[in-house]
């Protein structure tokens, strides 16, 4: 069998007229997605403030999640991937107060404790927006408004005669909403397990709740710290990768 170059040619001329019109499609889906993740927002990141309460779980409250409101704040820093994920910091200042006449808990020889203590916060989460966030782009199917799913990792410092200091994993949702261009508004209640049982024992001296009942439960022996954020923030440095058609 002779290789005819002519006639291979025409066969590959003839099968790319045939299937052309499948080649189009595929260069359009791959332009539209690469649309989508060059329009993820107008700017790629936000700054603004947060403020709201802080709460505590832990020996002397395991069920209630809002009990002991008290107040909470800081700074947000927020970088937006595309229309669905962002990574977010914070920085964070809040208090709790914690006392065992509020729990059913029993603890050895009938004792009882009563404490409060500012905490200080640094952490990042990563957000997942259930809808596309944007007040642009109404030809993806932008909302201006958007619940979401977080979760993260940070470090908590609790200064006091015992101070506390040690890492957290992270757990929240939240709503955002962009009420005009660059402004957006956002609360968002986020759940902390911390990797310690000293949070609620800001006391070295006479009986605290750090391993109250002093068993050996890595699990058990752990505290809480959760926030109630109303926040505000300001969009800043344009994303120089957009698709015209807007």
């Amino acid at each position: 069998m002779t290789f005819s170059l002519k006639k291979y040619c025409y066969q590959m001329k003839s099968a790319l007229k045939k299937h052309q019109n499948i080649y189009k499609l595929f260069v359009g889906l791959l332009v539209l997605f690469t649309c989508t993740a060059a329009v993820a927002q107008e700017y790629k990141y936000e700054i603004g403030g947060m403020a709201g309460a802080s709460m505590y779980m832990g020996d002397a409250n395991q069920t209630d999640l809002f009990l002991g409101l008290n107040p909470g704040g800081g700074l947000v820093l927020r970088r937006n991937f595309n229309l669905r994920w962002a990574l977010k910091t914070d920085l964070m200042w809040g208090k709790i107060t914690g006392d065992t006449k509020n729990t059913e808990n029993v603890f050895p020889d009938h004792a009882e404790y009563k404490f409060s203590r500012s905490f200080y916060e640094l952490g990042g989460q990563m957000e997942f927006n259930f809808l596309p966030y944007s007040d642009k782009f109404a030809y993806l199917n932008t909302s201006r408004i958007s619940p979401y799913l977080l979760s993260g990792l940070g470090l908590t410092m609790a200064p006091g005669k015992q101070t506390f200091l040690g890492l957290y994993f992270s757990l929240g949702l939240g709503v955002k909403y962009k009420m005009k261009n660059r402004i957006n508004l956002g609360v968002e209640y986020i759940v902390r397990k911390l990797s310690g049982d000293s949070f609620d024992s800001p006391d070295k001296e006479g009986f605290n709740l750090y391993n109250p009942y002093k068993n050996n439960s890595a699990i058990k022996n752990k505290d809480w710290c959760n926030t109630l954020m109303f926040s505000v923030t300001w969009d800043f440095g344009p994303n120089d990768r957009k698709c015209t058609n807007e």
